[in-house]
């Protein structure tokens, strides 16, 4: 009889064992209550991801403080956060970072001045390119038929 008792005090045990590790308990072992985050929290969360995907992160250099992992990126994460929870606007929080480190700080620089160049060589480049190709395409499609080559002899 004994030993019946106290096999079901070890599943007693066990069981309370298990079913405290599966709820999300206080210090006090008080089971918390999980509440759904409000619509706020999400807007601001997804306002702090487009200001965030913007920024340059300082550490990476080729990643935005959105997909960068340092602690810096993180940081500056919550800065951004912080700055929108308080009212601030985006192009507000990207001046506060151009101001400490300079327009570099943004992914996307503003196309003025010497900046037009970023913006403009790429288009230039492709140009180029296409009228390269189709250079090519006459030059081989035109000798073809000037070298008599298919025709009667």
């Amino acid at each position: 009889m004994r030993r019946a008792w106290g096999w079901a005090l070890a599943v007693v045990i066990v069981a309370g064992v298990t079913a405290r590790g599966q709820q999300d308990t206080s210090t006090i072992g008080v089971p918390t209550v999980l509440t759904p985050r409000s619509a706020a929290d999400s807007v601001l969360d997804a306002r702090t991801s487009a200001v965030a995907s913007q920024l340059r992160c300082p550490v990476c250099q080729g990643l935005s403080i959105q997909d960068s992992p340092s602690e810096l990126a993180q940081s500056m994460r919550s800065l951004v956060h912080d700055q929108l929870a308080a009212g601030k606007t985006p192009d507000e929080v990207k001046a506060y970072f151009v101001s400490k480190y300079g327009e570099w700080i943004l992914l996307a620089p503003k196309p003025h001045g010497f900046n037009l160049v970023a913006y403009a060589v790429p288009m230039l480049v492709v140009l180029g390119g296409g009228c390269v190709i189709v250079l090519a395409v006459r030059r081989w499609t035109g000798g073809v038929a000037h070298d008599g080559v298919g025709g009667a002899a």
